[in-house]
């Protein structure tokens, strides 16, 4: 798993115009070719009047599954400009749509290029960029006496902590880097003089910065 990815916070849309032709960037994050698809159909029957509707989406780690569609526009003027700015922005698990009415002025091939790079660019601003970075669920369950002194080296830390859970014991929830995850745990065992009992959870993603 990357520890790090950008991609965007949510499904998201931006409209601008060029040379009296309107261009509207849609964008989603996806996870799979069938909801990559599902999104294009989606927005090509909302924008079925338009002139074109071109696509392209990103999917996998290493990029490892990337479409296009000119969708009618000249090979190479929109689907593929479309790809270059995510694969430029390094997003990933996003698929965008341009839809693009024509407003009676004839753009060019490099006029088109630049059209569509710009209608991806509004879709991101739309979808709202971020980055998520990968935690790993650490478990920590200790008695009461112990609960105070490891919440406050924790918030010392700066380590992103989840629900805690009471029963005759405390179960804190600790979410470190999934990088620092081994070293997280051995602070811990040093911290109690063995006396925590430390879980190693599931591998999760977190928005950087929140």
């Amino acid at each position: 798993m990357l520890e790090r990815y950008k991609t965007v916070r949510r499904e998201g849309q931006k409209e601008i115009v060029i040379r009296k032709s309107r261009f509207i960037g849609h964008i989603r994050p996806v996870e799979t070719e069938e909801e990559a698809n599902a999104f294009i159909d989606e927005i090509k029957k909302k924008h079925r009047d338009a002139t074109h509707n071109c696509s392209a989406y990103l999917l996998g780690e290493r990029d490892e599954i990337q479409k296009q569609s000119d969708d009618g526009e000249p090979s190479g003027t929109a689907g593929k400009p479309i790809l270059e700015v995510l694969k430029n922005r390094e997003l990933k698990n996003v698929a965008v749509v341009v839809t693009r009415y024509f407003g009676g002025i004839m753009l060019g091939a490099g006029g088109l290029i630049r059209a569509y790079a710009d209608g991806a660019v509004a879709a991101i601003e739309g979808g709202d960029e971020i980055a998520r970075v990968l935690h790993t669920q650490i478990f920590v369950t200790i008695d009461y006496t112990w609960h105070g002194k490891i919440e406050n080296e924790l918030r010392n830390r700066e380590v992103r902590t989840g629900e805690t859970q009471f029963t005759d014991k405390v179960t804190l929830l600790c979410l470190p880097l999934y990088s620092e995850a081994e070293r997280f745990m051995a602070w811990i065992t040093d911290l109690t003089q063995g006396q925590a009992e430390v879980t190693k959870g599931e591998p999760v993603y977190y928005i950087e910065g929140e």
